[in-house]
């Protein structure tokens, strides 16, 4: 069975989020293969769950630091997206790997993620079905769900799921290096005492290859890795397309329309009520 397999540029953060649906509509129809992409992003880019308040975030040190925000299809926590390989998968819901529970598709495109991360010598594990998030938590890296992955108890990668109009999106985030408590400098806390306290407790919680590894893994490298680890685990062959110019053209459409709008992005804060 053969999936498209497509490595992008690194681009904005509405760029990314309007490639993943677009791929996800066009192939609910059927007018395009399953398909696992890799991608960057360029700025970094903040980026929140589907119903989590904009306020978690400080707007004006975002603005400093020259990063983006965005607002992402799929639920989940906020997370920064840099020095990263983020992943996702797209294709029908009626596809015989993705006709399942939730639950259960999430857990068979975590158990391709968790060979690849073996095949590049990290001794990582799933969590249990019965982890849950913590909802007041606005870290996305804080801990992790069912079938997250993790490392001697640290989270290595946050995913998160999405099913609408006949498809399914996954999508998620492997940190490759640097220092995963950056996100703290631009979320919003009452007190500098609370922020440094969270980013104590982010850096116990989280991780990076680099740091477990004792090496710098490029995003090519991890691509390679998990491109094996999904082959294995869902028994699929990748062959390496591009985007169509249909899904080009859809992309721009949603990124106009959806995420590059400030109001899709602030649609959510604590003051209203989750639609």
């Amino acid at each position: 069975m053969a999936w498209r397999l497509i490595i992008t540029e690194p681009a904005s953060g509405a760029w990314n989020m309007a490639v993943d649906e677009a791929i996800a509509r066009i192939a609910a129809r059927d007018d395009a293969p399953p398909t696992l992409r890799f991608y960057q992003w360029r700025p970094p880019t903040v980026s929140l769950g589907r119903h989590q308040p904009v306020e978690d975030v400080d707007q004006e040190e975002l603005a400093k630091r020259g990063w983006g925000v965005v607002r992402r299809p799929t639920g989940g926590r906020a997370i920064l997206h840099t020095d990263e390989l983020t992943y996702s998968v797209a294709g029908p819901a009626s596809h015989p790997i993705l006709d399942a529970p939730v639950l259960d598709v999430y857990n068979r495109i975590s158990e391709g993620l968790l060979l690849g991360l073996r095949r590049l010598g990290v001794d990582a594990v799933k969590a249990p079905a019965s982890a849950r998030t913590n909802d007041d938590s606005a870290a996305c890296f804080e801990v992790p769900s069912a079938y997250e992955i993790s490392i001697r108890g640290k989270k290595i990668i946050g995913s998160a799921q999405r099913r609408a109009s006949g498809f399914v999106l996954q999508h998620g985030a492997l940190p490759l290096r640097g220092d995963i408590t950056r996100l703290v400098d631009v979320m919003t806390f009452e007190t500098e005492m609370q922020r440094e306290a969270f980013r104590r407790h982010l850096a116990e919680r989280a991780t990076t290859l680099e740091a477990e590894l004792g090496r710098v893994v490029s995003f090519w490298e991890a691509a390679a890795a998990l491109v094996d680890g999904l082959n294995s685990a869902l028994d699929v062959d990748f062959e390496e397309g591009e985007l169509t110019a249909e899904e080009l053209e859809m992309a721009r459409q949603i990124e106009l329309e959806k995420y590059g709008s400030d109001a899709w992005t602030r649609r959510i804060s604590r003051t209203s009520q989750v639609p």
